[in-house]
């Protein structure tokens, strides 16, 4: 009996074991389940605030470790003995007559140069700018406004040297000039600061013309990639077993197994772009945020290869690399920057060794600078006199496109003798690997042909976008192009690109497509105000803006235009310190029958950039519409006389100068320097209907107002209007004209004649 009872104690001692044993597992499970399920708000990760490295350096210390010391970590400093590399032991530089003196006050580094007056002062130097190959130094302003002088260091040669703005590197600059070092060219707040520091905030005042610039980091840190990290180190921080199901670590998702999101977080400051609306962060659309420059002439050569400095993104995008899903960290150590190989072992990654780093496919000699993969895939161009810079669209050499089109080929870099010619080299790439390449047919003949107005390349340029190899930004810039040519061949294409899956070639399709009635702008335009991209939103607004209003009078504009119209101030105001930005804002005011805010815009870009010419042009349009202006606008146009003729000087062979100037001569009434300009406009630009236009017009005049001498000069260039565009009405008009003054002329004349003929024979009065 007792025995039994045992037993069911025991039994009964079992079942309440696993009892508990059960409730525990349901309790661990629930708790489990509700540290899972439990989340921060939606929009955590979007209000997340910037903490700083050192919340960072506690968990990874490796990649601290990797950081320190890097081009990212020494992006910008303060200006200490431990940062600042050039030698300020009283040393002098002199360039054009000017002269530089480094020296040193204690701990401090310092200036004495020319400043924006011409007279000479003494400059602290409070921040440092990179390491290698130069280092530059930077001047604070006491209204906040921080400016890069242009004397540097040479971090190798160790050595002063002047880095010259591309334009003008054999010129002394005035100190009124832009691109002097105390000019808006070399205005730290305004280029240079959004790539250089975290969480950059420029705060410009315009009514005070002042800087009020902020950054949470002075150096590009952990968050500038990865973004703010507040949450995330709130998460690591938690108790929970786990980060957060809705929003992971907390942080910008740049990891993602698509490489966009990464490539376009390098892409902020690694790309020739422009700001169209503040406040990106790492992960967001990039498109959204900066307009990505396209293949454009001056940027690049027609065949894609870099001309001038465009920071890499717009080469990549050209790459087969880029199509096929490489991203930048498969090359480059995020955190160090450093290569993740030396030599060709980087690109062996991918590509066998035992296929590509041999002779049979380069043809050169084994270890040798000649056999390095980037010697002839990714050639170097050098920027800022020692800085350079490997072309990452990682082509194919096509000596063959330098005897088509011109453009330059890697081999003849080294083979310069005279006979390594373009068409030797191209002989050599047949001979090893026969006729054809592997990127053909090339778009680049296309593009050459496009930027030439050439009518051959209409059909060239529809071929390469039908073509599903062609790069989306090689895409887009040939709608570009194509906007030139007005067939239903090219307004064809153009539609076709509009459904393309690409921002880029949708901006482009939209903003050059042409509009030949109201029904195509209802088509082609309007809907692209509500694409879900904001650089192509703001393409369409642009084009709304070129259409004269009283089109939507009927009705009314589309309830899209709104919203991107505003989008587009937003964009403008955020380069509120340029004289450009309110030119624009001019341009809306106007457009929307706002004269007194066209002409407050126009009177702020003036302020703002008075040295710019064309501004004061403008705002005396305007003036010369309301009463009592008179003076204000001869004023106006004298002064903006003044500056073309400036401008003349640094740029005698422009054609559209010349004829601006010969325009605003007419209009202070000195109708001869008008003509000599207008002349010398045509000769510069002969196949410039406005220009011969203007000039034919202002002939005109001088014959109405007694120059008898311009009646033959007319007919010279009423030809010259008939040959550029025999269809145009406008030589008849002015024929006609010309015609009337002739005979109007000539009646008085007879008239005259007939009243002097009566005259002499009317029989003298007595007394005569």
């Amino acid at each position: 009996m007792s025995q039994h009872k045992m037993t069911i104690k025991n039994h009964r001692g079992g079942m309440w074991f696993w009892l508990v044993v059960l409730l525990c597992i349901v309790a661990a499970v629930g708790y489990v389940s509700a540290d899972w399920y439990t989340t921060e708000p939606p929009d955590a990760l979007a209000s997340a605030t910037y903490v700083g490295r050192s919340s960072c350096i506690e968990c990874h210390q490796a990649e601290q470790d990797a950081f320190h010391g890097s081009d990212h970590d020494r992006a910008m400093e303060l200006a200490t003995e431990e940062a600042v590399l050039g030698d300020f032991n009283d040393t002098e530089f002199e360039r054009f007559g000017v002269t530089t003196r480094f020296y040193r006050r204690g701990d401090e580094y310092w200036v004495n140069t020319e400043g924006p007056d011409g007279e000479y002062h003494d400059y602290q130097v409070k921040f440092t700018f990179g390491i290698d190959p130069l280092q530059q130094y930077m001047v604070e302003f006491p209204d906040g406004r921080v400016q890069v002088l242009r004397v540097s260091w040479d971090t190798i040669e160790n050595r002063w040297f002047y880095v010259p703005p591309p334009d003008a590197p054999d010129e002394r600059l005035p100190p009124d000039d832009p691109t002097h070092w105390t000019g808006i060219a070399q205005n730290w707040n305004t280029t240079c600061a959004e790539c250089h520091s975290t969480d950059l905030k420029k705060n410009y005042d315009l009514k005070t013309n002042t800087y009020h610039t902020t950054y949470s980091e002075i150096d590009v840190s952990c968050e500038a990639c990865h973004g703010p990290a507040s949450l995330h180190v709130k998460l690591a921080k938690s108790q929970s077993l786990f980060w957060d199901r809705i929003h992971g670590y907390g942080l910008s998702k740049i990891k993602s197994l698509d490489p966009t999101p990464q490539i376009e977080t390098c892409a902020k400051c690694h790309a020739r772009r422009s700001e169209v609306h503040p406040d990106f962060r790492p992960g967001k659309r990039f498109a959204d945020f900066y307009n990505t420059s396209l293949l454009r002439e001056g940027l690049y050569y027609a065949d894609g290869q870099i001309q001038d400095e465009v920071y890499v993104y717009g080469s990549f995008l050209q790459s087969r690399m880029h199509r096929e899903g490489v991203r930048c960290s498969d090359c480059h150590n995020p955190h160090s920057l450093e290569l993740k190989f030396e030599g060709n072992a980087l690109c062996g990654q991918c590509h066998v060794p035992a296929k590509y780093d041999t002779p049979s496919h380069h043809h050169h000699k084994m270890d040798t600078p000649a056999a390095s993969c980037v010697e002839c895939h990714m050639p170097e161009t050098k920027y800022m006199v020692v800085d350079p810079r490997r072309d990452h669209s990682i082509r194919v050499p096509r000596p063959d496109l330098t005897v088509s089109i011109g453009t330059p080929n890697v081999c003849n870099r080294c083979h310069d003798e005279p006979d390594e010619t373009a068409q030797w080299a191209a002989d050599k790439v047949v001979e090893w690997y026969g006729p054809k390449r592997p990127d053909d047919p090339h778009w680049a003949p296309a593009m050459a042909g496009g930027r030439q107005g050439d009518p051959d390349a209409e059909k060239l340029i529809v071929e390469a976008l039908q073509r599903q190899n062609t790069p989306a930004i090689v895409q887009a810039t040939l709608c570009d192009l194509l906007g030139r040519y007005p067939s239903d061949e090219a307004s064809h294409a153009l539609d076709n690109a509009l459904k393309s899956q690409n921002s880029l070639v949708r901006e482009a399709a939209v903003f050059n497509r042409r509009l030949d009635s109201f029904e195509q702008v209802q088509q082609k335009v309007i809907p692209a105000l509500s694409d879900p991209v904001r650089t192509v939103r703001t393409a369409a607004t642009l084009r709304m803006l070129e259409l004269p209003r009283e089109l939507f009078q009927q009705e009314g504009l589309p309830a899209a235009f709104a919203p991107a119209l505003e989008d587009y101030k937003t964009q403008l105001h955020m380069a509120d310190e340029r004289a450009e930005s309110h030119l624009r804002l001019a341009a809306i005011a106007e457009w929307k029958g706002d004269t007194p805010e066209a002409i407050e815009e126009l009177r702020t870009a003036v302020r703002l950039e008075p040295y710019r010419s064309g501004t004061r042009a403008e705002l005396a349009r305007h003036l010369s519409a309301q009463p009592g202006q008179e003076m204000e606008v001869l004023r106006l146009r004298k002064e903006e006389i003044e500056l073309l003729e400036r401008d003349i000087e640094f740029l005698p062979e422009s054609g559209d100068i010349r004829y601006r100037l010969g325009m605003l001569l007419y209009l202070v009434e000195d109708l001869n320097a008008a003509e000599k300009q207008l002349t010398e406009a045509i000769r510069l630009a002969p196949q410039n209907y406005q220009f011969a236009l203007g000039l034919a017009l202002l002939q005109q005049k001088l014959y109405e107002a007694g120059d008898d001498g311009a009646l033959q000069r007319a007919g010279k260039t009423l030809r010259i209007l008939h040959q550029l565009d025999p269809n145009s009405p406008d030589a008849a008009n002015i024929s006609r004209g010309l015609l009337q003054v002739r005979a109007s002329r000539e009646a008085s004349r007879e008239e005259s004649d007939t009243e002097q003929a009566e005259g002499d024979s009317t029989p003298p009065t007595e007394g005569e």
